[in-house]
């Protein structure tokens, strides 16, 4: 099965109705559910794919530990959803924490994570998807699409912080 991430902005109301109601997780996420939150529907979504554990190693430079704010992508927030424990998360985070996690991306030197990257040390690692030391065509740069998705996460997250929202981190 894969391992795929996906990052979605919340209004308030919606965050606390994750909370109420964990069985709607799946249609919220299939958009058939906003909670009668019509603003609901402008949500900002971000799909980063199986990099997930890539950024989470770069930025952590860790499995599966990390200090927050920057450890979001598998730690931290607040669990929602009816998902088994073996079948991926959803955790949410408030908007305060949203808005410390653009702050702490914003300071992440292009430099450090370029310095993390180490094929042998993520194979090792068991960093998913576990496919760092095989030889790749040539069109596809391991490190660099992991900066891409980088840079794609830090304008996310200022995006998300600027609107005043939650932000919903499911890994499935």
């Amino acid at each position: 099965m894969d391992m795929l991430c996906t990052l979605r902005s919340t209004t308030e109301a919606q965050r606390l109705a994750l909370r109420e109601a964990p069985r709607k997780l799946e249609a919220f996420l299939e958009d058939e559910e906003d909670f009668g939150d019509a603003k609901g529907a402008a949500f900002l979504e971000l799909d980063i794919g199986e990099a997930w554990h890539g950024l989470q190693f770069l930025l952590t430079g860790t499995a599966w530990e990390g200090t927050p704010p920057l450890d979001f992508l598998v730690r931290g927030g607040e669990d929602v959803g009816d998902i088994p424990s073996d079948e991926g998360t959803a955790r949410v985070f408030t908007p305060a924490e949203v808005k410390a996690l653009a702050e702490a991306l914003k300071t992440v030197p292009e430099a450090t994570l370029r310095k993390r990257f180490d094929p042998a040390t993520l194979q090792a690692e068991d960093i998913y998807p576990g496919t760092w030391e095989e030889e790749e065509p040539a069109e596809v740069d391991p490190l660099e699409e992991l900066l891409s998705y980088f840079v794609e996460l830090r304008k996310f997250t200022a995006a998300v912080a600027k609107r005043g929202h939650a932000l919903l981190v499911h890994i499935g």
